[in-house]
């Protein structure tokens, strides 16, 4: 058997979540290393890691032998500089998101994913959840017959103390507000089972918080395929929910409405006719979902950071999710609607925030 590899987290607001479940895989992983600005925060993690060492220096993390993989959980300005120096260092990179900010700095990446020999996976933990992975496989199965129209809600809760961070709420540090902070993960679960946006039409306001981005959104998609999608999304929900809708031409799918669990179940899947049941019923002796969440993605990811082989999400994925979020703030900006490819001459490509 393969010796775990040696993770160092750094960042242990998320990252705390990361530590949980690196511990959940012992056979694969082992946290050699924690990491965070605050070093008694470091320390106190590194005491709940045994075998760890506790780091408020990045630099100090990257010129340590033992560790294999770097997981960022940092603010998000600062993933591009973060990633670049984990590669040259030689150390496979595990990253929260957004990636990074700008579809430039993504193609960008990946210049020096393929150059470092060392792989970049970033986090999209929600695809792993049983409810959305019985969806896709449905899909993947060809039963659910072609797309109708689906719709997303992210109604969340934020105030004025969750804004304290002085990084949240900026452009120049989170990047973004509602749409990339919150409502990346849900908008990709939509497309996760969908396939690829063709164009988006959208608008954004601030109307809940004090802050320089937008804590409310919608927007109307259309798909590759034709079919049609709803976003809507806010930070001023007293009532905290997150819930999908599909249909499709055989079935309807529904998601639960808990906030940070949506993709797992329950869901409701209601086939179009008793032929349509027979053939769901067919296709799920064979479904075999695996773990959920973050123990799901990292789970997933071992063989490949360990032997080169597939990740489970690639910067492929996250290019996606960025042009998409672009194509959004694009659209909301110019109020016009946005057609996707977003290419390299494209004013938004080189970030989408506001100049």
């Amino acid at each position: 058997m393969a010796e775990p590899l040696g993770v160092a987290v750094v960042g242990l607001n998320i990252g705390k979540v990361h530590l949980w479940a690196y511990q959940q895989l012992p056979e694969s992983y082992r946290v050699v290393s924690v990491c965070d600005l605050d070093l008694g925060r470091a320390e106190r993690a590194a005491a709940r890691n045994p075998g760890s060492v506790a780091h408020a220096d990045l630099t100090q993390v990257l010129s340590d032998p033992d560790v294999d993989v770097v997981d960022l959980c940092t603010p998000p300005a600062l993933h591009l500089e973060q990633i670049a120096a984990a590669l040259a260092a030689g150390k496979h990179v595990v990253c929260e998101k957004p990636l990074v900010g700008s579809l430039a700095e993504v193609d960008e990446l990946v210049g020096l994913e393929a150059g470092s020999g060392r792989r970049v996976m970033p986090i999209f933990q929600y695809r792993w959840g049983h409810g959305l992975q019985r969806v896709r496989h449905l899909v993947d199965a060809g039963v659910a017959g072609e797309g109708r129209t689906a719709s997303v809600e992210v109604a969340w809760r934020r105030r004025p103390d969750y804004y304290s961070a002085p990084w949240r709420g900026t452009w120049a540090s989170e990047l973004g507000g509602v749409l990339t902070s919150h409502a990346i993960h849900a908008i990709d679960m939509l497309t996760y089972i969908t396939g690829p946006v063709a164009s988006v039409f959208a608008r954004t306001a601030t109307r809940v918080n004090d802050i320089e981005v937008e804590d409310c959104a919608v927007a109307a998609l259309e798909l590759v395929d034709g079919s049609l999608a709803t976003v809507g999304a806010t930070l001023g929900s007293s009532q905290e929910v997150t819930r999908h809708r599909f249909h499709f031409a055989e079935l309807s799918a529904e998601s639960g409405t808990e906030a940070y669990t949506s993709s797992s179940e329950p869901w409701v899947v209601t086939p179009d006719s008793p032929e349509s049941a027979a053939r769901i019923e067919a296709a799920m002796t064979t479904f075999a979902p695996g773990a959920e969440g973050y123990v799901g993605q990292l789970e997933r990811a071992a063989g490949g950071l360990a032997g080169g082989g597939e990740l489970p999400v690639t910067l492929d994925d996250a290019r996606r999710s960025l042009e998409l979020l672009s194509a959004l703030y694009t659209s909301a900006r110019e109020r016009e609607e946005v057609a996707l490819p977003i290419t390299a001459d494209h004013p938004s490509y080189a970030g989408w925030a506001p100049r």
